[in-house]
């Protein structure tokens, strides 16, 4: 198991967000999170990445606990986190950003290497190399968020809310991208309202209520589940 969440309480002061919440991640998985604004999805994130601590449960992460590890700590070990809202360095160019991922890195024919990978998944950014993240688009920013956690080369990319914001058409992109990295082997769970995409993307799923797990099986059978459709999908 490459991630095993379990058990883990997080509060902010004296309000609790997560309530126990247990998950796992196999290698090679894409495994969603799906819930409503509130549910704590963001919350499990911030949890699994280590940008929040947990008052209690355990973190394991390949083989070992993570649980009192900084974010930076996590993120050497391959768990990288491109977070909700995108979190790009706006006075930065695109190459700059996407230096940024890989700032830990030493391996400089390897980073080459995955500079033409960002580069081959998102040709925009090869096209607006020099160009200030604070000026681009919704989509574009995104894919610089996505493309520099890739920097990083991550074991586990966790996705926070790759969809927020953006066109139908751009969705569909972002999607579609998001499945042709894991195809190329990288493991992802990711965070989403948009239930549909992330279920149709998804190997399995998670539904998450008020900080509870309440449901999980496969994308195919949650898109399935009758109680998921009119919750969700707003269809019957």
């Amino acid at each position: 198991m490459l991630l095993e969440v379990k058990d883990i309480v997080l509060n902010y002061g004296k309000i609790q967000a997560l309530h126990g919440l247990t998950i796992e991640v196999e290698q090679g998985e894409i495994v969603a999170l799906i819930g409503a604004n509130g549910a704590g999805k963001t919350s499990t994130m911030r949890a699994v990445s280590g940008v929040r601590g947990v008052a209690s449960g355990s973190i394991m992460f390949d083989g070992h606990d993570v649980t009192s590890l900084r974010a930076d700590q996590r993120m050497r070990q391959g768990l990288v986190l491109a977070p909700e809202g995108r979190g790009i360095f706006p006075g930065m160019t695109v190459v700059e950003n996407l230096e940024m991922g890989a700032y830990t890195r030493r391996d400089r024919a390897e980073v080459a290497k995955d500079f033409d990978r960002v580069y081959d998944l998102f040709p925009r950014l090869g096209e607006r190399k020099k160009q200030f993240g604070g000026t681009m688009s919704g989509g574009e920013q995104q894919m610089l968020a996505i493309g520099r956690a890739l920097m990083s080369r991550p074991k586990l990319l966790l996705l926070d809310e790759p969809s927020m914001g953006l066109a139908p058409m751009l969705i569909q992109q972002i999607f579609s991208i998001i499945k042709e990295i894991a195809e190329q082997g990288t493991t992802i769970l990711v965070v989403e309202q948009n239930a549909k995409q992330a279920l149709t993307l998804a190997n399995r799923a998670y539904v998450l209520e008020t900080g509870n797990i309440v449901k999980t099986g496969t994308g195919a059978e949650l898109l399935d589940d009758t109680s998921i459709r009119e919750a969700y999908l707003g269809v019957a």
